[in-house]
């Protein structure tokens, strides 16, 4: 992967696509690699003719791995300085999770990279029982190997996956397998679930002024859809969309619906 210099640190990226075509900038969940992308979403995107651009977040090796504490003003800097080092802005931008916080603070501080913004399961402020899941999901991750992988790998799992999803047999022995031969360790990942408890953002979103797309998983426990219909109410004029029968990786449950409302909404920018 090629790496470019971004607010002081490097981050890797890649280019998929046409060069000519519109520009998307995919923006990556907490402790998750940018290879997440390429299984539904890049795809999707490159056939519907956008530039396809997906790339690391500081933590997530081989980017750059920088001490913290990591704000979310961070890594919104680091994401502005992609922007600019590539010259491909103003661009669109989804992100997922951390990266839809990225996403809509990006469109709030640097309005001119950006025309528009497709925030998969996202949130304005953090509750307390968010708050302690995070924590524990940054614990879990830091203490690394002194938990049992498949314990680790089953929590993870309650997490990110609907019950409807969790009930296929294959499925489910398919992730455990998965997350348990790759686990999620490592100070980086923990910095980025820290850096997703902003405070409440309600105000300062109501700032945004270019087109957004919220779209919420009916079974998310991390950014649930109360939170996600609260973001889109707080962004003039932004869309909501609620997709049932998926947790918080609904771009890979229903890669399918998530794409078709992601497509549309990027061919009306």
């Amino acid at each position: 992967m090629p790496t470019t210099a971004s607010n002081g640190i490097e981050l890797a990226y890649e280019e998929h696509g046409d060069p000519g075509g519109p520009p998307v900038l995919l923006v990556s969940p907490a402790a998750s690699a940018s290879g997440l992308w390429t299984l539904h979403q890049v795809p999707a995107l490159v056939g519907a003719g956008h530039r396809v651009i997906t790339f690391d977040n500081r933590g997530t090796a081989p980017s750059s791995c920088p001490p913290g504490p990591y704000r979310l003003a961070d890594l919104v800097e680091d994401t502005a300085g992609l922007v600019r080092g590539l010259g491909c802005g103003p661009v669109a931008v989804a992100g997922a999770s951390l990266g839809a916080l990225v996403a809509q603070e990006l469109a709030l501080a640097h309005p001119e990279l950006v025309t528009g913004v497709a925030l998969l399961g996202t949130r304005a402020r953090t509750d307390f029982f968010r708050a302690k899941m995070t924590a524990a999901s940054a614990h879990r991750v830091r203490v690394g190997d002194a938990l049992d992988p498949e314990h680790a790998a089953v929590s993870l799992m309650c997490q990110l996956f609907s019950p409807r999803t969790l009930a296929d047999d294959q499925v489910a022995a398919d992730w455990l397998d998965v997350l348990t031969a790759f686990p999620i360790r490592g100070e980086g990942a923990a910095l980025q679930y820290e850096a997703t408890l902003a405070g409440d953002r309600r105000d300062a979103l109501a700032g945004v002024r270019r087109p957004a797309l919220v779209v919420a998983f009916g079974d998310d426990l991390l950014m649930p859809a109360f939170m996600g219909r609260e973001t889109a109410g707080v962004i003039p004029g932004a869309t909501y969309v609620e997709i049932p029968a998926c947790g918080h990786y609904g771009f890979l449950e229903r890669p399918s619906v998530v794409n078709r409302v992601l497509v549309d909404f990027l061919g009306r920018l």
